[in-house]
């Protein structure tokens, strides 16, 4: 489209803003000399910005932002003095600014190229810049001092924006005297500076900049000295954050008059003496964060009035006295942090806590509260972390903890808590985290819901617990709590009938056994092709994995727990117990044995034997003393370099292969991921966990109604649709590839609303691959070039693999041969001449 633009020679507007455009800018551009507009951001351009656009002598703005396009800005493009308006924000620029931008572009009013790769100090000519109203140079590699003059004749600055560079203060002063020219831009209402190492002191002067001042934002830049009293001058200002710095001395009381004030945020400083009660003045104040600081003295209660509060942070002070009961009714507040403090010595949580109708976060730990849980906290439905931990909090955990649907994380470890917990509590479906170890609590823990993938260090330190034995506590001596219930239950409904009915249960019970019998007879003979196999007892298996000890657990699955084992001979194994209190368990047993008797392949665990009765079933397997590829990529004691990465990737793309292509019975996996990819001795890698896997006729698929995949690495038409075949399997890999070479899960908690792990590789392919690769990998080996060009390749592959329709997707044939080219080439390159990243 671009290229048939260029020979319409009379155009003077090009807009083509989100028109998902591709490829690179033609260089016939150039010819169209009456062009006084540019618009082509938010498209997939690539390449570079061609030089001949500085022939476009009557340009006055160029919009190229949210791109791919690489390279350095031509030197050209400053030379045309009709400029007005430069936006390059988010690609993969490179170089340097010129050092007289500010004067060859006098009429200069908009320089935004943020979220860069472009580097060098700041423009000194920018202080010329007399028509300049926005400057956005953000998210580069910028260095140096910025000009104490900069904005002397910056008369008409309204936007600063020069955060996360490496800009630094003149070293000739403690003070950052940029900030004291910048009070002569009356328009200003922006000055963003965070992620700077700035170290200086904030100068007096910030009191005078124009009352137009709306946001002042410089965190984490190694600021020092005091907060200056004159701050509060700045009557419009909304939002005002100086966190993570170095400043001392205390809160100035100046700041009550910030009317406007919504935004308040000191953390992480070095901050004294008391919260002044002047805060309750800034009435449109909604977020106010004073953590990690040196605060002393009580909440000023009348924080309570102030309405508006959403947000209130201040953990980790030295504050005292009681938490003010007028907190409990700011009703709209969304999080309330006043974690590693000394409040509440003689105070316990109100039974009005249930008015915080609204709150999703409250975080009390590390304080001295006493007294009970009220029972009214169950009230509050929107709830979803909540920490109590470290306090004197006495009492039983009230039932009403199952009332709070929405709580993903609840830590009420080390009190003086007792009782049992509340069976409730399993109607928590998005419970994720559970701590009340070192307490009082004494019962039978809990196990449904999210109970069944709580650990033993959520239980620790409660000696009157008990359980199974994974859960490290002793076993229950009576009945658990379910099946007491319904014993008792059956008690009263069956003491009174006829013995005839008892004699038919009794006629039913002996059918059931020879039923069962007869059954087991059958699935024996289903088992008799694999006459390698020596059965084993369960005995056996009691005796080589020590009792099923928690100390030889390796893992836990959906179905059971794999346990390593040696047995007498001295051979080490790995034992796969199937839980037969889960639904679905011994189904799985039969379909991976099933799966693992005809199929035999190098990176495929190999199955040794087999132990089967009618209340136990297990799997003797190949034992893999370098654990999983999960370990290995998320430990942080463990390191994958490239080329081992890429030998493990060739391994379970060679395994699926063979399933898909080079077995009699057609395979579909339906489960990689990291954690089903063990790795040998030699570092080999084995595809296993064949639990859901399914038997296909070639060429065809299944449906099935029942997804059992896991969430992330399933294909669309899996999660939707229930459809299985070979593509499915392609489009995990594809995720694993991304994940292996990245270090992120495709559910990472950085991937909200529409943003996805394919997404962020996509719009970071080819230029910013060493920005999404696993730090990890980023400055390991010599030749970084190949690294670059190896991971890039990589990530293209996977794309290719996950595309959204099977039919777009690539066959593994393919992408294993390709994946041994990129490995072939990166080896060649590797050898070659050192190079630097581009």
């Amino acid at each position: 489209m671009l290229s048939s633009i260029s020979d319409v020679l009379s155009l003077e507007l090009l807009n083509l803003e989100n028109s998902g455009l591709t490829g690179p800018i033609p260089s016939a551009i150039g010819n169209l000399t009456l062009l006084r507009n540019i618009g082509l951001m938010d498209n997939n351009l690539t390449g570079t910005i061609p030089p001949e656009i500085g022939n476009l002598v009557n340009l006055e703005i160029i919009s190229l932002s949210i791109n791919r396009i690489g390279g350095p800005i031509p030197v050209r493009i400053f030379n045309i003095s009709t400029l007005r308006s430069i936006e390059m924000t988010g690609n993969y620029l490179s170089g340097h600014l010129p050092s007289s931008i500010g004067l060859q572009l006098p009429n200069l009013e908009r320089l935004i190229v943020a979220g860069n790769e472009l580097s060098g100090p700041f423009p000194v000519s920018l202080s010329n810049a007399s028509e300049l109203l926005t400057l956005e140079l953000s998210s580069n590699f910028f260095f140096g001092p910025i000009p104490d003059a900069f904005g002397d004749n910056s008369r008409n600055l309204r936007y600063l924006n020069l955060g996360n560079n490496n800009f630094t203060s003149n070293s000739l002063s403690s003070e950052l005297n940029f900030l004291t020219s910048l009070t002569n831009s009356k328009n200003l209402r922006l000055v963003f500076l965070s992620l700077n190492p700035l170290k200086g002191t904030l100068p007096i002067s910030v009191g005078n900049f124009s009352s137009s001042l709306e946001n002042f934002v410089a965190d984490s830049c190694q600021i020092k000295g005091s907060i200056p009293e004159g701050i509060g001058n700045l009557s419009n200002l909304v939002h005002l954050s100086l966190q993570d710095n170095d400043l001392k001395g205390t809160i100035p009381t100046t700041i009550g008059r910030l009317r406007k004030l919504q935004s308040l945020s000191f953390s992480g400083n070095n901050l004294e003496g008391s919260t002044p009660s002047d805060l309750c003045d800034v009435e449109s104040l909604a977020f106010l964060y004073l953590g990690e600081n040196k605060l002393v003295g009580s909440i000023p209660s009348c924080l309570g009035n102030v309405s508006s509060l959403r947000e209130l942070s201040m953990g980790a002070n030295n504050l005292t006295s009681t938490i003010p009961s007028t907190l409990w009714r700011v009703k709209d507040i969304q999080l309330l942090q006043l974690s590693s403090n000394s409040l509440s010595r003689d105070g316990s949580l109100p039974l009005d806590i249930s008015n915080l109708k609204v709150v999703r976060h409250l975080d009390i730990s590390g304080n001295q509260l006493s007294g009970e849980i009220p029972s009214s906290i169950g009230d509050l439905n929107d709830l979803a972390y909540l920490s109590l931990s470290n306090n004197r909090l006495q009492g039983p955990i009230s039932r009403s903890f199952g009332d709070m649907v929405s709580l993903e994380f609840l830590d009420l470890s080390r009190n003086n808590l007792s009782g049992e917990i509340p069976e409730d509590m399993e109607k928590l479906a998005y419970l994720k985290y559970f701590n009340v170890s070192f307490n009082g609590l004494q019962g039978e823990i809990p196990g449904g819901g999210p109970f069944k993938k709580f650990s033993a260090r959520s239980f620790l330190g409660n000696e009157a617990l008990c359980g199974s034995p994974q859960m490290q506590v002793q076993p229950c001596k009576t009945r658990g709590r379910h099946q007491s219930k319904k014993a008792t239950a059956n008690v009263f409904k069956y003491i009174l009938p006829a013995l005839g009915a008892v004699v038919m249960a009794t006629a039913f019970t002996v059918l059931y056994v020879m039923r069962g019998r007869r059954n087991e007879k059958q699935k024996q003979g289903n088992f008799s092709d694999l006459a390698t196999w020596r059965r084993v007892s369960f005995q056996e298996l009691e005796r080589a994995t020590d009792g099923f000890d928690e100390v030889n657990l390796l893992g836990t699955g959906s179905f059971g727990s794999v346990y390593k084992g040696l047995f007498s001979d001295g051979t080490n194994v790995a034992v796969k117990v199937f839980h037969s209190q889960l639904e679905g368990a011994f189904k799985s047993f039969d379909v991976e044995c099933e799966v693992l008797r005809s199929i035999r392949h190098r990176n495929l665990v190999k199955i040794i034997t087999s132990c089967c009765n009618i209340d136990f079933k297990a799997l003797v397997l190949e034992f893999m003393p370098n654990w999983s590829l999960e370990k290995w990529l998320y430990s942080h004691n463990f390191f994958l370099d490239l080329l081992q990465r890429l030998n493990i990737m060739i391994d379970v793309a060679s395994a699926l292969e063979y399933l898909h292509h080079g077995n009699a019975t057609l395979v579909v996996h339906c489960d990689l991921k990291p954690s089903n990819i063990l790795l040998d001795e030699n570092m080999v890698a084995h595809v296993s966990d064949f639990g859901i896997a399914k038997l296909l006729g070639e060429g065809h698929s299944i449906t099935q109604t029942m997804t059992l995949a896991t969430v992330g690495y399933m294909a669309p038409e899996y999660g939707s649709e229930g459809i299985v075949s070979v593509k499915g399997d392609v489009y995990s890999y594809g995720i694993l590839l991304m994940e292996t070479f990245t270090r992120r899960k495709p559910t990472d908690e950085m991937f909200t609303g529409t943003t996805n792990l394919k997404l962020w590789v996509k719009d970071s392919l080819p230029g910013a691959v060493t920005q999404i690769a696993d730090a990890n990998l980023k400055d390991h080996g010599k030749y970084p070039a190949a690294n670059k060009d190896c991971l890039s390749s990589i990530l293209e592959l996977a794309l290719q693999c996950s595309a959204e329709q099977p039919e777009e997707r690539i066959d593994i044939e393919d992408a294993l041969t390709t994946l041994k080219k990129i490995k072939a080439k990166f080896l060649k390159d590797s050898r070659g001449i050192e190079t630097s990243y581009v």
